[in-house]
């Protein structure tokens, strides 16, 4: 099949699923390899999803009107972080004793997780979003964790008195979305949950995903059941599924 094919509309074979999906579907080719138009896209891709993975948070990016409490892993940087995976789930001693405990209901924490650009972009608008479904919720001041894993809430959670966590967090960047933002459930936290023991929203991002209200309307449901039942994992379904907004 030739370049020309795949860019006639008229005699595109793979046009009407390619409408459908991101992904990398009948690829022009030269003579019996990808078309040199298509190794260069992907190349652009790979590095795109690199650069997400390797770039700090920047706290002014997100461009929150209210004051929040930076923490950090004891990952020292992105490369310890990123070989480290342990260290990531671990708060550092000084964020630790920065963390004041109150009476919260909810503690959301925004973080850069696998793309801090996920972060940055997704993390604000879903905040927002979620808030305005929550009234009557005590919510503690937000959190920005730089260098974490998902587990790292739990213990952030439980140092603030929290009754539950969001982890607001960037997913690993694949070859088509490098933005893609996960949030990340756990009622009753504490160091030592097991995944299993979560519910996770993911795909919240601009390109054919979630939109933050969708994320934010299928979380308010969860945690309003979460809240019914006192737990949150396997053992909590969103039966309604999340609806377009």
């Amino acid at each position: 099949m030739t370049a020309h094919d795949l860019t006639d509309p008229a005699s595109d074979p793979w046009g009407p699923l390619r409408r459908l999906t991101s992904a990398r579907i009948g690829q022009a080719r030269t003579g019996d390899t990808v078309a040199g138009a298509e190794v260069r896209a992907f190349q652009l891709a790979h590095a795109r999803a690199r650069q997400a993975v390797l770039a700090p948070l920047r706290t002014e990016a997100l461009g929150l009107d209210e004051a929040f409490v930076p923490v950090r892993s004891q990952a020292a940087d992105r490369g310890e972080f990123v070989r480290r995976p342990d260290l990531g789930r671990r708060l550092s001693p000084d964020s630790a004793a920065g963390l004041v405990p109150g009476s919260y209901d909810i503690a959301f924490v925004i973080a850069d997780g696998l793309s801090a650009l996920a972060a940055e972009r997704q993390g604000p608008p879903v905040l927002a979003a979620c808030r305005a479904l929550l009234p009557g919720w005590r919510i503690a001041p937000v959190v920005v964790a730089h260098n974490a894993r998902v587990a790292l809430g739990d213990d952030i959670a439980q140092r603030l008195g929290a009754r539950c966590v969001v982890m607001m967090i960037g997913e690993r960047p694949g070859l088509s979305v490098a933005e893609s933002l996960s949030l990340y459930m756990t009622w009753d936290p504490y160091p030592g949950r097991m995944d299993s023991e979560r519910n996770c929203i993911s795909n919240i991002h601009p390109h054919g995903g979630l939109t933050p209200r969708q994320a934010a309307a299928t979380l308010a449901r969860l945690l309003n059941e979460a809240r019914r039942i006192g737990a949150s994992g396997i053992v909590l379904k969103d039966e309604a599924g999340a609806r377009i907004a």
